[in-house]
């Protein structure tokens, strides 16, 4: 089976937010070693400087991959994450159409891990690359749940 999208552009918004997100969702990791530092220095030398030195430190890493996502909206480079794509999409790849006779092939194995959010599909092909698939722009529900099947065998999700 073969699944045929609606036209799609992300928006660039949604994009460093969706981004931000799933960095921050992957590295959650470090606000514990930030609160860990925290607790074990004020044993050691009891004051307020370190959870202010700490919360300032957590602010510039969020700052940090903000401006990291917001400068691929930017950039030349990133300029293909928004256009405006149509999706085939099928158990051996996807092909992200811009017109009937453009398309760039994607093998599944390129994509590094899936989200199933309430209503959207979101890929990751890497920590700037992401395909976001609204629920909206699917025909009919069955190729939805297709789409959910092909993720599941593929062990994207689970």
């Amino acid at each position: 089976m073969i699944v045929k999208t609606k036209n799609y552009k992300l928006d660039k918004k949604a994009y460093i937010k969706l981004a931000l997100t799933n960095v921050l969702r992957k590295q959650g990791w470090i606000a514990l070693v930030a609160a860990v530092a925290i607790c074990l220095n004020t044993l050691w030398a009891p004051s307020m400087w370190w959870f202010i030195g700490a919360v300032f430190g957590l602010a510039l890493y969020v700052l940090f991959w903000w401006i990291q996502f917001y400068g691929v909206t930017q950039l030349e480079q990133g300029k293909m994450l928004f256009e405006k794509f149509s999706y085939e999409i099928s158990s051996q790849q996807i092909v992200m159409k811009l017109n009937p006779r453009e398309g760039m092939p994607m093998k599944w194995d390129m994509i590094k891990s899936a989200k199933v959010g309430k209503d959207y599909f979101m890929l990751v092909v890497n920590k700037a690359q992401l395909i976001y698939l609204p629920f909206k722009i699917f025909n009919t529900d069955n190729e939805r749940k297709f789409v959910a099947s092909v993720l599941k065998t593929k062990g994207l999700v689970k």
